[in-house]
């Protein structure tokens, strides 16, 4: 399942960041009329009343038309960004990713460079889908938002990303927990204990290590390997003794009987 986005959020950073300039001209849209050539004031001030009527894709056509029309222009920058901003509002994920990295191509030392890092770690996080399906993207997310955290640790978009990235590696460690799962109730017992061994080592402060350090005391008795079971329940036991997951690990270990070895010739 998606992770939520505070819309809210969003909206107050790109306010506080970015630069408002008033205008009432009217105009079509990219898409509505043929190519206009329109002095450039004109043209972005049509493309913010749009954004302010939320008029979100025709506002992202203008601001391309901005950067189409007048690509050398101080203008042509705000405007990748603000129409950047305008694809994500329109849910359009992969046109914002995009027009925010054309703006770091081009401007990868400008002031609202933060911005467009955080725009492009808005666009992955939002793509985010339930653990049953591929994860690409939750990766993408996790590693757009750890170099915004990385390059710029001290804005305010940092700290936003710090706090996503949190639940989008809850959300990986989920992913791996399924899949482990899959191959457990399949009798895989090796690939299983790989997947947990994994959450434990790669995700430690996630929610699932409770239950990744159980199912992995379950793999290695169903291997045969008691003293590596007791130590991953000692390790639960430490950690979590107050949790049902340790209570069960804490039951397998004290019922598991080793099976009997046949006799050559018996």
């Amino acid at each position: 399942m998606r992770i939520p986005l505070s819309r809210s959020v969003s909206l107050a950073l790109i306010a506080a960041s970015m630069i408002s300039i008033a205008g009432c001209a009217g105009s079509k849209s990219k898409g509505d009329l043929p190519y206009v050539a329109r002095d450039v004031g004109t043209l972005y001030s049509a493309a913010k009343k749009r954004l302010d009527q939320h008029r979100y894709d025709e506002a992202a056509a203008l601001f391309d038309e901005v950067e189409r029309q007048h690509p050398y222009s101080i203008w042509a920058r705000r405007a990748q960004l603000m129409g950047a901003f305008s694809y994500y509002l329109t849910a359009d994920y992969t046109k914002s990713i995009q027009s925010a990295q054309r703006f770091l191509s081009v401007h990868p030392g400008n002031r609202d460079a933060p911005y467009a890092y955080y725009l492009v770690a808005l666009g992955y996080y939002e793509q985010i889908s339930d653990v049953t399906r591929d994860q690409k993207i939750t990766q993408q997310a996790l590693d757009a938002l750890g170099e915004l955290s990385r390059r710029y640790p001290a804005t305010k978009y940092a700290s936003d990303a710090r706090l996503k990235m949190d639940l989008v590696r809850d959300h990986l460690a989920g992913k791996e927990m399924e899949v482990g799962r899959f191959y457990e109730n399949r009798g895989d017992w090796l690939a299983a204990s790989m997947r947990f061994r994994h959450v434990i080592e790669d995700y430690q402060t996630t929610t699932h290590v409770p239950e990744a350090l159980m199912r992995l005391t379950e793999t290695y008795l169903a291997l045969g390997l008691p003293e590596e079971a007791k130590k991953a329940a000692a390790v639960l036991g430490n950690n979590y003794p107050g949790t049902d997951w340790y209570q069960r690990a804490y039951k397998l270990v004290g019922d598991y009987k080793p099976k009997a070895v046949a006799k050559v010739g018996a």
